[in-house]
């Protein structure tokens, strides 16, 4: 009985090791999990990361290149350091997402569960959810029947960051926005809030209320 137990936990073990993901790594090139599949960690240096519909996997990366979560897809963080990240309708991130120059997009059912945050470029939200606040410098901000818990911050530039010290970021809280937390201004920012938006407390900038779609 002992040696057909010890049998079957080694056959399970076997088959667990088989059933693990492996992880996807290029230079040079894209790095690509089709629909519905599943991967470990996909990176990619000098290319760009696509994450099919419905497809799982752990964390997806790159350095010099967008990052793009299909329909329905779902990952524990996604980073980039210079690039886009687009997160398709219904995609799913457990923990962060990241990038240093590049736009972030949310489509509507997009869920993320930690801070989304980017130092450069647009952030747009529409109609998703960011469990773990919004951090930025110079980012302009649509953010459109979207829930943010955790707030918003945009840092004053530091020494060595590239600042776009000609005009102030455009901050756009939009028609049935949620803003739970404190949004903190460091610099000084252009802020319009919808008056069918429902926001916390303002430190470091002065709201302008707006009706209809758009300021």
């Amino acid at each position: 009985m002992r040696r057909t137990l010890m049998s079957l936990l080694v056959a399970l073990a076997v088959s667990g090791a088989a059933l693990a993901a492996d992880d996807i790594s290029k230079v040079n090139g894209s790095a690509t999990v089709e629909a519905g599949g599943k991967a470990g960690d996909v990176h990619s240096v000098n290319g760009s990361v696509r994450i099919g519909d419905r497809a799982v996997v752990e964390k997806a990366g790159t350095v010099n290149g967008a990052v793009e979560l299909g329909e329905s897809a779902a990952a524990s963080d996604v980073k980039t350091v210079n690039g886009t990240i687009t997160l398709h309708r219904n995609a799913r991130v457990a923990d962060e997402v990241e990038t240093v120059n590049g736009r972030i997009s949310l489509d509507s059912g997009a869920d993320v569960r930690g801070k989304l945050s980017n130092v450069n470029g647009s952030i747009e939200l529409d109609g998703a959810h960011v469990g773990g606040g919004i951090e930025s410098v110079n980012a302009d901000m649509d953010i459109n029947n979207s829930k943010i818990e955790g707030g918003i911050l945009v840092k004053k530039p530091r020494m060595g960051w590239h600042a776009s010290n000609d005009r102030n970021p455009k901050i756009v809280i939009g028609p049935h926005s949620v803003v739970q937390g404190t949004m903190t201004f460091e610099r000084e920012v252009d802020l319009y809030v919808s008056d069918s938006a429902t926001v916390g407390k303002i430190e470091g900038a002065t709201a302008k209320k707006f009706s209809g779609s758009a300021p």
